[in-house]
């Protein structure tokens, strides 16, 4: 796991170096125990290294093959990387170093671009062949692992966030209105390409994007799964998927334990952390450090699930830490939660992700977290009505049962000149929606979650705030193999007990039924929730500093409003629309967006 960066020329002059070590300095956070800079030609390549696999300098980056073909920057992991690194070496591959990163490399000179199909794992990497001066990007199927992208007529710079382009500077920071749509529409998510900046775009999830020394650029989306009932599967029934998905999960937990360094677990105390506790403990692993985390009461609303996670660490014999944070703590925090951000996210568990990754940091560098099987598995509360209607009206429904508010809403909030003239997020839904290889209306709701909203929401989530602490969070849900699996099941099965039904049969087989049967759970922060007195204060700040008001971007009465009664205006799925508004606001100070 690593922070990359660089920069591509197309008007024949050198690479700006002093931009990609600022690019660098910015990421040292993701990478602290390595730096390096490369450059030939029109390319220039910075990485920061978080030492997981082969511990040696021979694991360094930017690395360059021995024959000199190509150089690369990569971040993440190959989970099969041992396998590929023998199925090459069979194929005349010689190699130097135990690393992943290097089978990435001698993967792409034997295979090309198709290398990515070859890979289990989380990854972007950026490589530049010598001969030609062509230069591949890549993103992993799920998006695990970031690549944001800023570009001119004269050049392309790329970097594992949003923040180290700022640092590089020459950045067109002007908001992108469908982005802040969508941002309004989804509880803070903009699909990609987009950011709410007009200067920054994302490479999607599982595409492979080719760039010629000249600028032109073609892309590949190497991998979609169909959403469709298959032949194969079609004699299965409940008993015969739960063990099939208890197989795959199985499995996907044990890629996710390759590692040079020790392995943790984030627990909350849920079904799907505790799933991936407990198999642990059934492949035989003895002393496994467990990380719960938890929040002073606010409003009345409680803030830790420690009974939960207490339970099952106390059942699998983990060597179990907790962290409870006091709400002040909270406030404090939220700058540095903030600033870690990539993009602005509302989710309260933000800070609990951004708090416990420091103190998880000091105990191991890699974790397993549960990310990922609500929308893999239909598991949250709205998806019953979602799979209610005909196939054609999915995409009304799910306006009506995910967005926080109807494009007509956003007359009130926003400037005029930030408001697109259509319903340009119901727009996208649509366009998503009318995709072949979605069987059914869940089908298709559950696509666009998993590859769209998911990657994202809690993907991005996870990512920025555990590598602020330059910590490695792996999410076996998102095993490409396993969501191709889950793809396939009946939704019937998935909406069943509840949501997640055959996930929670799984879970009967190894976990105590009160984990299995108890009501869903959150990363409840109650402080955010409910704006206590500090998190209100830096609220205020934001939406009345001289920037907010110049940049003009929310409407004078909407905030007046919402200010007048912080912890009343809620958006139609029940977030504080103060929050929301005030997060954006908030990033955008943050970064030094004027």
């Amino acid at each position: 796991m690593c922070g990359l960066s660089g920069e591509i020329r197309f008007d024949g002059r050198r690479p700006d170096l002093a931009a990609v070590e600022r690019m660098s300095d910015r990421l040292a956070p993701r990478g602290p125990d390595g730096h390096g800079v490369w450059t030939r030609g029109a390319v220039a390549l910075g990485h920061r290294r978080l030492k997981i696999i082969d511990l040696s300098d021979l694991g360094a980056q930017p690395m360059t093959d021995a024959r000199d073909e190509i150089t690369g920057v990569f971040n993440g992991c190959v989970y099969n990387y041992r396998e590929l690194r023998d199925e090459l070496r069979g194929l005349g591959h010689a190699f130097e170093s135990t690393s992943d990163t290097e089978v990435v490399l001698k993967a792409y000179l034997q295979w090309g671009t198709a290398c990515v199909e070859h890979f289990h794992g989380m990854f972007a990497f950026v490589l530049v062949e010598h001969r030609t001066g062509r230069v591949v990007l890549a993103r992993d199927r799920l998006g695990i692992k970031p690549l944001y992208l800023s570009g001119t007529p004269d050049r392309l710079r790329f970097a594992s966030s949003l923040p180290a382009l700022l640092a590089a500077g020459d950045v067109d920071t002007t908001l992108d209105p469908t982005a802040v749509h969508q941002y309004l529409s989804w509880h803070a998510t903009v699909a990609p390409p987009r950011t709410v900046l007009n200067g920054v775009r994302k490479l999607p999830p599982a595409t492979v994007r080719v760039v010629e020394p000249d600028g032109a650029h073609r892309d590949h989306r190497y991998w979609q799964p169909s959403y469709t009932r298959r032949p194969e599967h079609a004699d299965m029934g409940a008993n015969e998927w739960r063990d099939a998905v208890l197989e795959g999960l199985r499995t996907a937990v044990r890629r996710r334990m390759v590692s040079d360094v020790q392995v943790g677990v984030l627990l909350s105390g849920g079904l799907d952390s505790s799933l991936i506790v407990a198999l642990l403990a059934d492949e035989g692993q003895r002393d496994l450090m467990t990380f719960s985390v938890g929040f002073e009461a606010e409003g009345g609303e409680e803030g830790d699930e420690f009974r939960y996670s207490d339970l099952v660490a106390r059942e699998f014999a983990t060597d179990h830490r907790r962290l409870m944070v006091p709400s002040d703590r909270v406030s404090t925090a939220l700058d540095g939660a903030i600033a870690a951000m990539s993009e602005p996210m509302t989710s309260h568990d933000v800070v609990a992700f951004y708090l416990l990754s420091e103190q998880v940091s000091k105990d191991v560098k890699v974790v397993q977290s549960g990310q990922g099987a609500d929308e893999v598995f239909a598991g949250y509360h709205w998806y019953p009505e979602l799979a209610g209607v005909a196939r054609e009206d999915e995409p009304e429904q799910y306006a009506e049962t995910y967005f926080d508010r109807p494009h007509a809403d956003l007359a009130r909030i926003l400037q005029p000149h930030m408001l697109p003239s259509e319903d340009v997020s119901g727009r996208f839904v649509r366009a998503h929606m009318a995709t072949p290889g979605a069987e059914t209306a869940l089908d298709a709701a559950l696509r666009l979650d998993t590859h769209v909203m998911l990657v994202d929401d809690p993907v991005k989530r996870v990512d920025n705030m555990t590598m602020a602490w330059g910590l490695e969070a792996r999410v076996p849900f998102l095993d490409h193999e396993l969501v191709e699996l889950a793809a396939a099941c009946p939704p019937e099965l998935k909406l069943a007990d509840g949501g997640k039904g055959v996930l929670k049969e799984a879970g009967r087989k190894l976990l105590p039924r009160e984990v299995v049967d108890r009501p869903k759970g959150y990363f409840p922060v109650p402080a955010i929730r409910h704006m206590a007195g500090p998190v209100l204060h830096r609220v205020r700040e934001a939406l009345q500093a001289p920037e907010a008001r110049e940049r003009g971007l929310f409407k004078e009465s909407y905030v007046t409003e919402l200010l007048a009664a912080p912890d009343e205006h809620r958006t139609k799925r029940g977030a504080n629309a103060l929050w929301q508004t005030a997060l954006l606001e908030i990033w955008l100070q943050t970064h030094g967006i004027r």
